[in-house]
């Protein structure tokens, strides 16, 4: 059965410049699209129209000083927050319109007016800090959607899973005093940002509510699998998100030149055919993806056209088998498992 995807997209987010050389490049946007009008999946969506996201929207989850000092960074033809963070003339609006296309396209997935959703916003947003930009990223998309869908339609229970190769310090770190917006991330061990540890599990009433897979270097289609049926769907289960948000990253592709891992695009497919399903069994089917990391042209595109035939409906190869897991991803499951034993409860030990 076909489903009804929406999708955002605008011509600013080619015109940010993150510098010479820089592996968040416009060409990642363009070789996504022409993948997908190629397998005629880009008439298959339903397009958003394109809106900046307000202050005050911007504010429920960032510092007023950071926000200003991302906005006065328009027109300028570069402004270095750090040393991988630059901003060029067009950066502002880009980023603007990335978070207010996340809001709008979240909202209408809750309001039932599609089905399911995928953002192609530029650039991308979890690391973005509460007080300062950071790792390609100037506002984070995904906590100021989940902050807006909490205050603005009623939602109670968000769970955001975060599969970039690299750890989403930002989203964890403004939303860990959180219970109603629940955060998980599977990412690779020691690599940048250099959170995201297994002992890091939310402060206060958030406790339990953010919950880390570090897992060593070189993982595959079957490990991730492994994580999703040890960690991520008995978190699903007892927690029953109503709305799920995905941070897609596709940095942990085999053929990425910045991840060590050793995902395949039918492993990518597996992991969104997983969450489809998680979000068909406790979410209404509601589930939202918002493009972050993913760095190789054919291994990115690739990926996200697999991601958007899983949520269209398409039956499509996938590949990973739980069973056939390393001792290593059990072994970091297991961690976890035991981290949060106090919170939930997992039958795979």
């Amino acid at each position: 059965m076909s489903r009804k995807v929406g999708v955002v997209w605008d011509s600013t987010f080619l015109e940010h410049d993150a510098g010479r050389g820089h592996p968040e490049r416009s060409e990642r946007l363009v070789a996504i699209r022409e993948v997908l009008q190629s397998r005629g999946l880009w008439s298959r969506l339903e397009p958003l129209p394109s809106r900046q996201a307000e202050r005050f929207e911007l504010e429920r989850n960032h510092d007023p000083r950071h926000i200003t000092e991302v906005l006065e960074s328009a027109g300028k033809s570069k402004t270095l927050f750090d040393g991988d963070t630059q901003a060029s003339a067009k950066t502002a609006e880009a980023a603007l319109l990335a978070a207010g296309g996340a809001i709008d396209l979240a909202r209408v997935v809750v309001r039932g007016e599609v089905e399911r959703g995928f953002s192609l916003g530029r650039p991308p947003g979890h690391h973005a800090e509460k007080d300062h930009a950071m790792g390609f990223c100037y506002f984070n998309n995904v906590a100021i959607a989940a902050h807006a869908m909490i205050q603005e339609e009623g939602v109670e229970r968000i769970l955001i899973v975060d599969w970039d190769v690299h750890h989403g310090n930002g989203t964890q770190h403004t939303l860990e005093h959180e219970s109603n917006i629940a955060f998980l991330s599977l990412h690779q061990q020691h690599f940048y940002p250099g959170t995201g540890r297994v002992s890091e599990i939310g402060l206060g009433e958030g406790r339990g509510y953010t919950v880390n897979i570090p897992l060593p270097a070189g993982m595959g289609d079957d490990d991730y699998r492994y994580c999703f049926q040890a960690v991520v769907r008995p978190l699903v289960e007892q927690y029953q998100p109503e709305l799920l948000l995905l941070s897609a990253g596709y940095d942990a592709h085999q053929r990425d030149p910045l991840g060590g891992m050793s995902v395949s695009t039918e492993g990518f497919a597996a992991m969104a055919h997983d969450l489809c399903e998680l979000a068909d069994e406790y979410c209404d089917g509601k589930i939202v993806a918002l493009l972050e990391g993913g760095y190789d042209l054919e291994g990115l595109s690739t990926s996200v056209a697999a991601t958007i035939e899983t949520f269209l409906g398409d039956e499509l190869s996938i590949s990973g088998d739980a069973s056939k897991a390393s001792s290593h991803a059990r072994r970091a499951c297991a961690e976890v498992q035991g981290e949060l034993s106090e919170f939930w409860t997992f039958d795979i030990i």
